[in-house]
């Protein structure tokens, strides 16, 4: 049985990798596609990497018809889906990639994006989308609300860590690189080719950074207290990928260990041997994390590394993997692509 699903706002990056996973599912169609500004267009003026898929036209969301849809993928600007998910059919399962139902008190969401929260009555029954972590929720949600990317390669390194208490919550910093597609595709003069290439750059840093709401919640929770991560992201010249390096106060072969029993029966996350650090190349275009852990110069003090692509594992490719529990799919469908090498 194939499963009719819709994406909304399908001309973003987010939209457009969905469409390319989705494109080789066995058990999901693309019944419908929007995008505001381009709709009336076919996908392959779009994007024409896609040109090859019988897709349907883009349309505005108003003119879809969901009557047929089981399922809807948000890939909407952040700030634009509150309303929108509001106004879908309440019988219609829904993935949201944007962070509008990411933080479960709508008072954070306020704090951190600076407006109210358009739909507190929705954020009370959206569901943390972090997969391994959420499965039994996810797979029982209407809404789910897919993880920051930034946010899902630092939860990766950390929350087995913080679960079995072999680190020191409080000494914990996360130096995060990634890559531009995390911007989105809005034109913006400081993403522009000259502006960028040929240089790094630190940004939403001294606490200011969004994804910091998400860290919060979440270590908090499996800590079982306040824990307050010091976290950088910075941004790289390359299209995809993110590399988050986060220094721990804990003994690294204990660190090693429990990483990788933690993730020993996990299809997508990959705890390479004690000492080995990975590189964003190995998972580029695929749903996988891959973990390192390697000792420090002093005892008691460890790094570990996670890289995740941003567009797959850190959104679309962790969005489908949510669809196919809700759906009752195996999780793994349609996500078993290699990464692209070189």
């Amino acid at each position: 049985m194939t499963h009719p699903v819709a994406v909304l706002g399908a001309s973003g990056y987010t939209g457009a990798e969905l469409v390319r996973l989705i494109a080789t599912h066995p058990g999901l169609r693309i019944a419908a596609l929007s995008a505001d500004r381009k709709a009336g267009q076919a996908m392959a003026e779009v994007f024409p990497f896609l040109g090859h898929l019988d897709l349907p036209a883009l349309v505005r969301i108003e003119d879809i018809r969901f009557g047929d849809i089981g399922l809807c993928f948000c890939a909407l600007p952040h700030g634009t889906t509150q309303e929108v998910v509001a106004a879908l059919p309440r019988d219609l399962r829904i993935v949201d990639l944007s962070a509008d139902f990411r933080l479960s008190d709508p008072a954070d969401y306020e704090r951190w994006y600076g407006k109210p929260h358009a739909a507190p009555e929705l954020q009370a029954e959206a569901v943390y989308g972090l997969t391994e972590f959420y499965r039994a929720e996810i797979a029982a949600a209407r809404l789910v609300a897919g993880t920051g990317c930034n946010a899902a390669a630092g939860q990766y390194a950390l929350r087995p860590l913080l679960a079995a208490g072999v680190i020191d919550p409080d000494t914990i910093v996360i130096d995060l690189k990634a890559g531009v597609s995390g911007a989105g595709r809005a034109l913006k003069e400081n993403l522009l080719h000259a502006e960028l290439s040929e240089g790094t750059q630190a940004y939403g840093y001294g606490g200011t950074h969004r994804h910091l709401g998400e860290f919060d919640q979440e270590f908090s929770k499996v800590a079982g207290r306040p824990v307050r991560v010091r976290f950088t992201p910075h941004l790289l010249p390359m299209n995809r990928g993110i590399l988050a390096t986060v220094h721990v106060d804990g003994d690294p072969a204990e660190i090693h260990r429990t990483l990788a029993g933690a993730y020993a029966g996990e299809p997508f996350l990959r705890v390479l041997p004690f000492g080995r650090l990975p590189s964003t190349r190995d998972v580029r275009g695929s749903n996988f994390c891959h973990l390192g852990v390697a000792g420090d110069r002093l005892p008691g003090r460890a790094v570990v590394v996670s890289v995740i692509d941003n567009l797959t594992k850190g959104s679309s490719g962790q969005a489908i993997q949510n669809a196919n529990l809700m759906l009752g799919q195996p999780e793994t469908a349609g996500l078993m692509l290699a990464p692209m090498f070189p």
